[in-house]
């Protein structure tokens, strides 16, 4: 075979562009988490810009005419403060590292030209800016693996944005950018949400700035596990608002304009299934990560599962347990050496009540754990074998990877 050793390479390039041209979109701005990897980025598309009114109760059609509604009116009250923040990120060449092989080597030769170890990968995510003096929200994987990126406004202004902070436990990061009087978005309430009402998500999906597009809320604290991240400590709202690759980090909003979450991601085995982190949720971690540079997640160390008979079943047999409940919050797994093994809590145990407050689901449990500080001592009331038990568990800092 008279291939040479060059000609390999520019033919093992061709595949891996040739199929990550198309990916590399959700490839880059994904954690490298498998599990992570199954969802995709969040995104809509944009309506002229209008000089429009207010909007009257929320309803479309005013008397501007169709043209005039509060989605327009949404979107040009926030849409000069979302950006796009394109990244780069150096990574392995996957051909330098197979053409280490000493057999390959011996096969073509030693006298080629060595192939560069490190290549680089740029991807394109969006923001949304906090303050007027440049202080910007994003998600952790948009900005993931670099210190700094290019914040592009809708006016055209490019400046350098210094990654101020990244949480990948939440997937919440915050950027900086040197500006002074920038628009900024308006924080609105994510805690009374209720399916059915109307979700407006800005984003730069494929390069095509400050595109808009409009849903509902379809449902609200979706866990983790239930999204497909459990790795993730996030409640997600559910919003069947338009998905595309690059939305991720963009606002989602309410009727009135206001940042009711931060899209991020969607199932990629689901069609109309988009997720966004809370805007509360979002909030805290960026004022942290601004103040600190990092963020410490209150962490008990046990699994947890929402009963109902056919689950009652299921975990029993896998875990050699004995529930009895056919509904409520079960625990199923206490992990060596943590707060909750510590504290007495054991598998099996059913929770009832945390500080006092009453818990039906897996969910008010991860928010109340979350909502406290690391250090701190929380009652957690539990039913074991028909007996109720309060025992005091002091939370640990969620462990590093």
């Amino acid at each position: 075979m008279n291939l040479s050793l060059k000609q390999l390479a520019i033919y093992l390039s061709l595949l891996t562009i040739g199929s990550g041209a198309g990916l590399f979109g959700s490839r880059y701005l994904l954690p490298q988490n498998n599990l992570f990897r199954r969802l995709k980025n969040v995104t809509m598309a944009s309506p002229p810009e209008y000089v429009v009114p207010n909007p009257v109760n929320g309803s479309m059609g005013t008397a501007g005419g169709d043209n005039v509604n509060f989605i327009a009116t949404a979107v040009q009250r926030v849409g000069p403060a979302v950006v796009r923040i394109n990244a780069t990120r150096k990574v392995a060449n996957p051909i330098s590292d197979a053409l280490k092989n000493p057999l390959l080597r011996r096969f073509f030769g030693e006298d080629e030209q060595p192939i560069p170890q490190e290549r680089i990968e740029r991807g394109t995510g969006s923001g949304f800016i906090l303050s007027a003096n440049g202080e910007l929200l994003t998600n952790a994987h948009v900005v993931a693996d670099t210190d700094t990126v290019q914040v592009t406004l809708k006016d055209g202004r490019t400046f350098e944005g210094r990654v101020a902070g990244v949480d990948a436990v939440t997937d919440v990061a915050v950027v900086k950018i040197r500006a002074n009087d920038l628009p900024t978005v308006r924080l609105g309430n994510s805690q009374n949400l209720i399916p059915g009402q109307w979700a407006i998500a800005i984003g730069n999906p494929l390069g095509l700035d400050n595109t808009v597009t409009i849903g509902i809320i379809s449902a609200t604290d979706r866990t983790s596990a239930q999204v497909g991240v459990p790795d993730k400590r996030v409640s997600f709202i559910q919003t069947d608002a338009a998905i595309n690759p690059g939305n991720s980090g963009g606002p989602l909003l309410n009727a009135q304009g206001e940042v009711i979450g931060v899209n991020t991601a969607i199932r990629a085995d689901a069609q109309g299934l988009g997720f966004a982190i809370p805007i509360e949720t979002a909030a805290r971690i960026a004022s942290e990560l601004f103040t600190k540079g990092r963020v410490e997640h209150p962490f008990l160390g046990i699994e947890m599962a929402d009963l109902s008979p056919t689950k009652k079943q299921q975990i029993n047999q896998e875990n050699q347990l004995n529930i009895q409940q056919d509904a409520g919050i079960a625990i199923k797994g206490v992990l060596d050496d943590s707060p909750a093994k510590r504290g007495g809590l054991l598998p099996g145990d059913i929770i009832q009540k945390v500080n006092g407050k009453a818990v039906k689901t897996s969910a008010q449990v991860q928010k109340l754990v979350e909502s406290s500080s690391v250090g701190d001592i929380l009652a957690i009331e539990v039913n074991r074998s028909g007996k109720i038990q309060t025992f005091k568990v002091q939370s640990g800092a969620y462990p590093k990877k």
